[in-house]
């Protein structure tokens, strides 16, 4: 596939890079492991870091290569891998813990900085690797550094898988406690999904999904501050006349990565994958998402009008990207975390944005609850809750949805916590500690939506 790339539009790219914050977010590398599989932990862990090392060992170098061939910034390298819950039927935790060093080693021997696939698809049910990998999370989540780990628990298909909804609750707070010296930092690598996509290249929640190939590059790209220039620009123009200008630009920002991708893809030998339109903030000024909304004319993002302001944002940035590229996929979007955002920062700080407040926006935005520090006193079963909301909302609206939330130890709300790099800080937000306990504890199936039936 060829482009044909005009000099205004070169130049135009090098405006953005220079002064409003576009990169290429990620680029990662999706490796099938299931013929890894032996007869113990050991072994299987041996397989496992060869075969990651082997096929991603130029990974990093050529990324460094295309950044400065093209002069565009490729802030990171990932790797995600098949679940790893789909190779360790029969295993038990030690056995499975081993198998996580080994994933961690070789993500360090290739130079990436996070490595996703710690994770089990259990929207309708626990088979035993399923069950021994979750119980295995805080540990592995603590002893290591690279490892990200994901769960999902429904699907517009097939539901919400309670048994599992309450056992997350329980798995975020050890996961937290294990990291307590890190102010719960391990939880900041725990994503709980609806709906979870199988290409998605960005981290904590990128898996290699089984309807994947053997391997594929899959291409993560962002531009906030791109897009809240165009609207900072346009301070006259009505709602409809901004979608377009906010269209044409996720359009320039989405040729961009689909080059970097295709580039990317014939050097390292690995088909191209999908591209993720995803405006993924980051704590820097100039990279907020909640900027764009403010822009747009809220007085401050999670008053009156975000959800609609959201709405139009993921809607335009969508519209804009499927036309650049015939492979967008995994979360695509406006991602809206806290500690990675510091619009977001600002308002939660503030008291302007709560935690019912991202609730309801995330029923427009690309994925859910995202890097929300909370007490670390809340309980197990508000987490779950507050995981089950979530869920509910992905499954009915036939999207994806995800919670990552820290419980960050011995803090309360008006309390920080500082992760530093990408994962940033956060005030501790309040949360409604209005007992769901009894609602959790039937755990069982809430079955799929009427809606699901439509074959």
């Amino acid at each position: 596939m060829q482009f044909a790339v005009s000099r205004e539009e070169i130049l135009e790219t090098i405006n953005m890079v220079q002064g409003q914050n576009l990169d290429i977010r990620t680029i990662t590398m999706g490796i099938n492991l299931l013929d890894c599989r032996e007869e113990n932990g050991i072994r299987t862990g041996r397989r496992v870091y060869d075969k990651i090392t082997r096929l991603a060992r130029d990974l990093v170098r050529v990324g460094e290569e295309i950044q400065r061939d093209y002069g565009i910034p490729i802030i990171n390298k990932r790797i995600s891998v098949t679940p790893i819950a789909m190779l360790v039927n029969g295993f038990n935790e030690d056995d499975i813990y081993k198998i996580a060093l080994e994933l961690d080693r070789a993500a360090a021997e290739v130079g990436v900085n996070f490595l996703g696939g710690f994770s089990a698809l259990v929207h309708k049910g626990y088979n035993s690797g399923d069950h021994s990998l979750i119980q295995c999370i805080p540990r592995v989540l603590a002893g290591t550094e690279r490892v990200c780990s994901s769960v999902n628990v429904g699907t517009t298909k097939s539901g919400i898988n309670m048994d599992a909804v309450y056992d997350m609750g329980q798995i975020i707070k050890r996961t937290a406690e294990a990291t307590a010296d890190r102010d719960g930092l391990g939880c900041a690598k725990l994503v709980v999904f609806c709906n979870a996509a199988e290409d998605n290249p960005f981290m904590a929640g990128a898996f290699h999904g089984p309807g994947e190939p053997e391997t594929v590059l899959n291409i993560g790209i962002s531009g906030p501050g791109v897009v809240a220039t165009v609207v900072k620009n346009n301070p006259g123009c009505d709602l409809g006349e901004l979608a377009h200008l906010i269209k044409n630009t996720a359009f320039k920002i989405t040729r961009t990565g689909e080059l970097v991708g295709r580039v990317a893809s014939k050097r390292l030998g690995v088909p191209f994958g999908i591209l993720d339109l995803s405006l993924a903030p980051t704590p820097a000024v100039g990279d907020s998402v909640a900027d764009i909304l403010e822009a747009m004319g809220l007085e401050r993002v999670g008053g009156p009008g975000s959800t609609a302001a959201l709405a139009m944002l993921n809607d335009a940035v969508k519209k804009g990207g499927a036309m650049a590229s015939s492979y967008v996929g995994g979360l695509s979007g406006a991602f809206i975390p806290v500690s990675e955002d510091a619009g977001m920062i600002r308002a939660a700080a503030e008291g302007a944005l709560n935690i019912e407040k991202l609730e309801a926006m995330t029923s427009v935005c690309s994925v859910g609850l995202d890097m929300i520090a909370i007490p670390g006193d809340t309980n197990a079963c508000t987490i779950s809750a507050i995981i089950a909301d979530e869920a509910a909302i992905g499954m009915i609206n036939r999207k994806t949805t995800a919670v990552r939330i820290i419980p960050a130890p011995g803090k309360h709300p008006g309390d920080w916590v500082e992760y530093g790099g990408l994962l940033g800080r956060a005030p501790v937000m309040p949360v409604n500690n209005s007992s769901a306990e009894h609602f959790i504890a039937r755990k069982g199936r809430i079955p799929a939506p009427i809606h699901s039936l439509n074959n």
